[in-house]
């Protein structure tokens, strides 16, 4: 070798001097967190990479750190701004300077965040859940449910020790109107990782049993508002929104709306407003009913005197009426008793003229029968006396040939057996010559 060798230590540090030379400023730069730790020193140690929009395959990875006095102020900084946890997952813009160590490597140090680039892609991923939701025809379904007239039957997701939750049901418990309400607890994790899969559970548990339950809510109180990324996932909205009870959310963020605050049927801002608003409802309920109430008391009198002067009208009006109608039915039975006095006295006519009839009907008959009489005797005779023994015994006789009269000489040719019949006898006799 030409050129002395160079020692690892000594090619780190002209890498370092070159990079310190050639990138000496701060650079914003867009990335995803791919892994967040934070040590007992307070040094929160990050991995950025960078992927395919298409095949979702890295193109880049860098570690990075953010030093405990920045961390601090950056993390509370960018928490309070998104409503978001500071986690792995999530796009951000920060500004890095650009390091290399001979022992540790190369690395992007942190020194600054910008909350509304991560919002946007907060924004952009809650809309892509909407759209969907909206696509699969369920964005509204919560929303559509009649809230029932008495929401005093109240399934609560929330956490056993969340303030908000003791907050709930003591403005419940104590609301000025005496109003009695039901709830239940339904216990759920309201931050953290198990946000989605423990408020599905809850919502499992209260399906099993629906027909006890007038509303659900969902509340939490007293927890950082950077634990809300659990409600802004696809799951749990789409539980939310296909639910057959109207949900009513109180999450306790006022800036911003979560998913499941966009799919619920009410969305308030804290569980102490979910409470107010059911007491307000109950409160209108009651209202109306003292509202009908007052109309009964004032109508009710008012319409039994109006019936009680359409029955005496009634009562008026029946001599009159009833007269009409005997009247009526008086004319009616005349018309009747005239009509079938005409009809019976047409049939006695009729008849009486029948029974004129029957003495000259019987006559004819009886003439019809001689002459027709007369007439048989004449045909008897006739039949008579053109009987063939009547002939024969006149001396007429037959010839027969093969059992048949035989009444033209034409018929017969010689050596004819014929047979003769008389009045009295018969004989055969042989054809010799014609």
């Amino acid at each position: 070798m030409e050129n002395k060798p160079l020692s690892l230590l000594e090619l780190n540090s002209l890498v370092r001097r070159s990079i310190t030379s050639c990138l000496p400023d701060e650079y914003w730069v867009q990335a995803e967190l791919s892994d967040v730790r934070v040590n007992y020193s307070g040094h929160c140690y990050l991995e950025f990479v960078q992927k395919d929009a298409t095949g979702n395959a890295l193109l880049a990875k860098a570690r990075g750190i953010i030093w405990a006095n920045v961390f601090t102020r950056l993390r509370s900084y960018f928490e309070r701004e998104t409503g978001q946890a500071f986690v792995s997952g999530l796009k951000v813009l920060v500004k890095v300077t650009v390091d290399f160590h001979e022992l540790y490597g190369y690395s992007l140090t942190v020194v600054n965040i910008d909350p509304t680039y991560t919002l946007g892609d907060m924004v952009r991923r809650r809309k892509e859940i909407l759209r969907q939701l909206d696509e699969e025809g369920i964005l509204t379904l919560n929303k559509e449910l009649k809230l029932p007239v008495l929401t005093q039957r109240i399934a609560v997701i929330s956490s056993a020790t969340a303030a908000g939750y003791g907050d709930f049901c003591n403005q419940l418990l104590h609301n000025s109107f005496g109003f009695v309400f039901y709830p239940r607890l339904f216990q759920a994790i309201m931050q953290g990782e198990q946000v989605e899969q423990s408020i599905i559970q809850a919502l499992d548990r209260i399906n099993a049993t629906r027909d006890n339950w007038d509303v659900v809510v969902i509340i939490r109180g007293g927890g950082a508002t950077s634990d809300l990324s659990g409600f802004d996932t696809y799951d749990l909205a789409a539980n939310c929104a296909q639910f057959p009870l109207p949900i009513i959310t109180g999450i306790g963020h006022e800036r911003d709306d979560t998913v499941l605050d966009m799919i619920s049927h009410t969305r308030v801002k804290t569980p102490t407003a979910v409470a107010e608003f059911l007491i307000n409802h109950v409160r209108q309920t009651a209202q109306e009913l003292e509202t009908y109430e007052e109309v009964i008391y004032q109508e009710v009198p008012r319409l039994l005197q109006q019936e009680k002067q359409r029955l005496d009208s009634f009562i008026t009006r029946i001599p009159g009426q009833v007269q009409m109608r005997l009247q009526r039915e008086n004319f009616r039975q005349e018309k009747f008793q005239n009509r079938m006095k005409t009809a019976w006295q047409s049939r006695l006519l009729q008849e009486n003229y029948r029974l004129q009839l029957m003495p000259r009907l019987l006559s004819a008959l009886q003439n019809r029968v001689q002459r027709e009489t007369y007439r048989l005797e004449l045909l008897a005779q006739r039949v008579d006396s053109a009987s063939p023994e009547k002939l024969l015994k006149k001396g007429y006789s037959l010839t027969l040939l093969d059992g048949k009269v035989v009444t033209d000489a034409s018929q017969l040719k010689p050596g004819d057996e014929v047979e003769t019949r008389l009045a009295k006898g018969k004989f055969r006799s042989k054809v010799i010559n014609k």
